[in-house]
């Protein structure tokens, strides 16, 4: 998969260094793996919510951060809709 959005990553792991080691390993799994449904990206992340049209959202550092994301299957892409704290998550506009 194609992850779109790594500087967004990159910023929240400056913010948050102690999110980085499993943000860099979120994004090297992603990249070094090929989904063609839900059911492909729960077998690696078992505990990602789905929420509709290819949003997910993956729980970061047991919980305390959420990424959220779009995953687009058949071109292979995730792009990067918005990482942060849980308090943060609770503002965002999943729709």
């Amino acid at each position: 998969m194609d992850v779109i959005g790594k500087g967004k990553l990159n910023d929240f792991s400056m913010k948050h260094a102690d999110a980085r080691k499993q943000v860099e390993s979120w994004v090297a799994l992603v990249e070094a793996t090929e989904w063609a449904n839900p059911m492909d990206v729960r077998e690696h992340f078992p505990s990602a919510d789905f929420l509709g049209d290819g949003k997910c959202v993956f729980n970061i550092k047991g919980n305390r951060y959420r990424l959220y994301v779009k995953i687009a299957y058949k071109t292979k892409k995730v792009l990067v809709k918005e990482v942060g704290t849980h308090a943060e998550y609770d503002k965002w506009n999943l729709s």
